[in-house]
């Protein structure tokens, strides 16, 4: 599906979800509309306590928002366990957003609320795409290409097999190909060194499967590797992955605190980085998580984006953006297609 043809997309937002809902919430949806020329072409549907909603709307002015409310009375907190959503809070907005498009009245749900409980509530009530084992989500770092590079899986799948990681090296090589209009993307199997026989059982195995797969498979790829844009898609375990995830998040509070304590030493220093602030701030932008809004739930039969507890609107607005492109481009139905295609489907095992 060509995503410059207009036909109204219709996304629900987890209005009660993140850490300033839902505030920032509306913002980033009054935001998305606002990005769109015509106001028919997004259609937001506003999932939380309705009176609440209704008095973040009157602090700004929506009024070319295209948009409905669905009262939610329960919230899904940080602090609940991943399957509270199913269990006991079928009455929360989070549960409630999901069923919206799990009953066709939305094409794709956001939230910047419990990432466990929004990755398997989605995938409980939505189910998995056909030839998926296991959904998993991955991230976009900066790199030293034009594009930035996409690591998956960065937390939903601890313990993974070898066919796992070949899916989600199916799943990322298309939705690299997607978004960023890569074509036959790069993919690389993190590990601790380049050679084939490094890295554990089940690393090697996969290193097999994927070399013996059409994918445009390079090889093992090193955590270096990431930064640089050696590969375009990087393979690991939700374990390995959510690691790095952390610690790149933790990059640009380091260098802002390093370059303080620097000005903080003389006056000097001071000019110094007065004369270098326009250039690190488009540095620093690179290395913001809201520059990229949410991640996708990849192999789930509907669209899904989780975002980051904190998102500002900015990020919120990119949140829904991401949601629409994935709408618009109908990711999970080339996920599907691929997946059970002949030529990769004899490579899983």
């Amino acid at each position: 599906m060509d995503i410059n043809v207009i036909k109204k997309c219709r996304i629900a937002v987890d209005a009660m979800g993140g850490d300033f809902a839902p505030i920032n919430e509306i913002h980033g949806a009054i935001l998305a509309a606002d990005y769109f020329l015509d106001v028919n072409e997004l259609e937001i549907i506003l999932v939380g306590d309705e009176g609440k909603i209704n008095t973040a709307l009157s602090q700004f002015d929506h009024s070319r928002l295209n948009y409905s409310i669905v009262h939610a009375g329960e919230v899904i907190t940080m602090d609940d366990e991943p399957t509270a959503a199913i269990k006991k809070k079928k009455e929360s907005s989070l549960y409630k957003g999901i069923e919206q498009v799990l009953k066709g009245y939305a094409d794709a749900f956001i939230s910047a609320g419990n990432t466990g409980a929004v990755l398997s509530t989605a995938t409980v009530m939505l189910g998995r795409v056909a030839g998926v084992s296991r959904p998993t989500i991955g991230e976009f770092f900066p790199s030293q290409k034009k594009h930035p590079i996409l690591v998956l899986d960065v937390g939903a799948n601890i313990d993974c097999k070898p066919r796992h990681l070949f899916e989600f090296a199916v799943m990322g090589s298309i939705q690299a190909n997607q978004i960023y209009g890569l074509e036959n993307p790069r993919i690389g199997l993190l590990n601790i060194g380049e050679e084939k026989s490094k890295g554990t059982e089940i690393v090697q195995e996969t290193y097999k499967l994927l070399k013996e797969s059409p994918l445009n498979f390079i090889g093992n790829v090193e955590g270096r590797d990431i930064f640089s844009g050696t590969a375009d898609v990087v393979v690991c375990d939700g374990f390995t992955g959510n690691i790095i995830l952390k610690f790149a998040e933790s990059i640009a509070g380091f260098l802002k605190f390093r370059f303080k304590k620097f000005a903080d030493v003389n006056f000097l220093n001071k000019i110094l980085m007065l004369s270098a602030m326009p250039a690190l701030k488009k540095v620093f932008k690179d290395l913001d998580y809201q520059e990229y809004g949410g991640v996708p739930i990849l192999g789930i039969n509907g669209v899904v984006i989780i975002g980051h507890g904190k998102s500002s609107p900015k990020a919120i607005q990119n949140m829904i953006y991401k949601a629409y492109q994935f709408v618009k481009k109908d990711v999970n139905g080339k996920i599907e297609k691929a997946l059970n295609s002949p030529t990769i489907s004899e490579h899983i095992v």
